[in-house]
């Protein structure tokens, strides 16, 4: 036990204290955005909106995200990524405060745009920074770190909103938020100001190659939206899955999500740091964490054992766990050759997009055919992504060879 411990820790070591801090600045800034969990039930709840008022907010917040998230690339590129992420947490936090007093559809659509407009803009600046900040060999794990501050942020946040809303009621999730983000901003000013963080890896290029004009990268965003749009509907359709087909209660289906994220901050460091020892391909490696994505669907139309939902669960984590650190990683490898941000940029919008779509889509999907043949549609869509990454592969082998 102590030697599993201590080869557990291992795992974390080398890693720069800046990594370290970003991670935590990470780690506050999504614990922050409590709002978003409970955006639907406030929405129509205390503002009484109607549902498809509700769909349409949530597309705004998409657009926010894409608009945003291209924004900060484009910012990132042209100012630097440290003002980037200062300005977005800043202004973030603003915002999160003034969107409480949104009353009406038009307000809020235009509130909710604004918010992720400037929220998304850290992104790609966040990525840039985490690159600038990690040596070359540590940046797939540095980026695992990131992942672990998110999961952790994204666990622990909607479980403080839900004592938060019990104690104060919705309008003190928007003062939290908005402090919290302030707060990473000060954070971020105090540990990470160029005057005192250290770069380990600077790229300077010459001749930047635009990531809009990189064939290779355009294949890759092509999989990543198709692995977005799959890996959501985890959030989305399968919960309702489990509470109207398998009858679990709200309890069981929180407990089956939670097992997620408890697994991945167990074992996504270890698991990583042995994938990167066997010196495998990194387009392979996210190719078959989607390929146990796309198979954690198809077994659930193999039997009704109630089992299958922890196995498929299980499937979805661990092909998670690999293809987001190793994806990530292979945008800021790719990166180097161009626009750091645009690129990083272009790689967040990938998941932006998949927002917009893949929860609309899968519910009309639900509606009009069922379930079953969804989870036949999403497998087949996942697998149609591996074979994309296959013919990555083969580009990348053409320019190697050029």
């Amino acid at each position: 036990m102590k030697k599993l411990y201590h080869n557990y820790i291992d795992t974390f070591r080398g890693l720069s204290l800046e990594v370290w801090w970003l991670s935590l600045i990470t780690l506050i800034n999504r614990a922050g955005t409590m709002v978003i969990p409970f955006l639907s039930i406030y929405l129509s709840d205390s503002l009484n909106f109607t549902l498809p008022d509700v769909g349409w907010i949530m597309t705004f917040f998409g657009l926010g995200s894409v608009l945003g998230t291209w924004m900060g690339g484009k910012l990132t590129d042209k100012i630097g990524y440290y003002k980037v992420m200062l300005v977005s947490l800043l202004g973030t936090g603003i915002l999160f405060v003034l969107l409480q007093f949104a009353k009406t559809f038009e307000a809020f659509c235009a509130g909710i745009f604004l918010v992720m407009l400037v929220a998304d803009a850290f992104r790609p600046a966040m990525f840039v920074a985490l690159s600038a900040y990690s040596k070359p060999e540590n940046k797939t794990r540095s980026v695992t770190l990131i992942r672990l501050a998110i999961n952790l942020g994204f666990s622990a946040g909607p479980a403080i909103g839900g004592v938060i809303i019990t104690g104060i009621g919705y309008q003190g999730l928007f003062w939290v938020d908005g402090i919290t983000c302030v707060l990473a901003a000060f954070l971020l000013l105090k540990v990470l100001h160029p005057k005192k963080a250290k770069i380990l890896d600077v790229v300077k290029v010459e001749n930047p190659v635009s990531a809009y004009k990189d064939k290779a990268f355009w294949i890759f965003f092509i999989a990543m939206f198709i692995f977005g749009f799959t890996f959501l509907q985890y959030f989305s359709t399968m919960p309702l899955y489990y509470k109207e087909v398998r009858l679990l209660t709200v309890l069981e289906v929180g407990l089956l999500m939670g097992f997620n994220g408890f697994f991945i901050f167990l074992f996504e460091m270890p698991l990583i740091n042995w994938l990167e020892n066997m010196k495998n391909s990194k387009t392979k490696l996210i190719a078959f964490g989607l390929f146990l994505v796309a198979i954690s669907f198809i077994v659930l139309n193999f039997t009704s054992w109630v089992g299958i939902l922890i196995i498929g669960m299980l499937l979805m984590t661990i092909g998670e766990m690999i293809a987001f650190p190793f994806s990530n990683a292979f945008a800021v490898e790719r990166a180097k050759k161009g626009n750091q941000g645009e690129y990083m940029a272009l790689y967040a919008i990938a998941f932006s997009l998949s927002h917009i779509f893949s929860h609309n889509v899968g519910m009309q999907m639900v509606d009009k055919y069922g379930y079953e043949f969804t989870w036949n549609f999403i497998t087949i869509l996942a697998l149609l992504g591996v074979f994309t990454l296959f013919i990555l592969l083969k580009v990348l082998k053409k320019e190697k060879n050029t």
